[in-house]
């Protein structure tokens, strides 16, 4: 079991449409209390919320193209270049399912290499979110293929927006597709403990969750 801490694994997360930026202050105040990994939020926020974790080791992660990922590639790109000057760590970014399904994997291979260049060519870390629940085995493992081959960061299963999120199943075959080097963040539907260790144990190296205090809270020995 690696995830005897599961603070380290989560993103604390909120990504509502009426997101308020006290919202943003509470999740920010949680995320630094119990020592998540990072907060992700909206990019509207990503100013706020760096100015609210100026003295902490908590990273600030945005989306990018979210959550329907088929904006043009210029204008992910831009959207990565904002984020970045406004001081985001970590950026999701959701691949053009629209292109997957049209089979068109130029274009695929273009809008994640391109994402991945915007990213790391400012030393910023890229997750690139599937939407797992509406993809075949086929098509993730070419996905797969074309993250190798960027050099992306991460691979994330969902943005919990698009059908079902995270399973154990779906984890354990990009797991399976992945070479170590490339790390995988289980996000959609992740709301327990129990859940999220199953998720790490299956391979998970992050976890999305808007749950974040409540899984902490449910990893904890009851008193007796």
């Amino acid at each position: 079991m690696k995830g005897n801490n599961l603070h380290g694994y989560i993103d604390h997360t909120i990504l509502k449409a009426n997101t308020r930026l006290k919202d943003i202050e509470k999740l920010c105040q949680e995320a630094e209390e119990h020592n998540f990994f990072a907060v992700c939020i909206p990019p509207y926020f990503v100013r706020n919320a760096t100015m609210f974790l100026k003295n902490s080791t908590v990273k600030v992660a945005t989306v990018i193209g979210f959550p329907m990922g088929y904006s043009a590639t210029p204008s992910k790109a831009a959207e990565i270049q904002k984020a970045i000057d406004d001081g985001v760590d970590e950026i999701d970014v959701v691949i053009n399912l629209s292109a997957v399904k049209s089979k068109d994997w130029n274009y695929v291979k273009n809008d994640i290499e391109t994402m991945t260049v915007a990213a790391q060519m400012r030393g910023k870390s890229i997750k690139v979110i599937l939407e797992t629940s509406i993809l075949n085995q086929r098509e993730i493992k070419k996905i797969c293929e074309l993250c190798v081959a960027a050099g992306v960061n991460f691979v994330k299963t969902s943005t919990g927006f698009n059908g079902e999120g995270a399973s154990v199943e779906v984890v354990e075959f990009l797991r399976k597709n992945l070479p170590d080097t490339i790390k995988i963040k289980a996000s959609g539907g992740i709301r327990s403990a129990k859940k999220a260790l199953k998720m790490i144990d299956a391979g998970a190296d992050r976890i999305g969750t808007s749950s974040g205090v409540k899984i902490i809270k449910g990893s904890k020995p009851q008193a007796l």
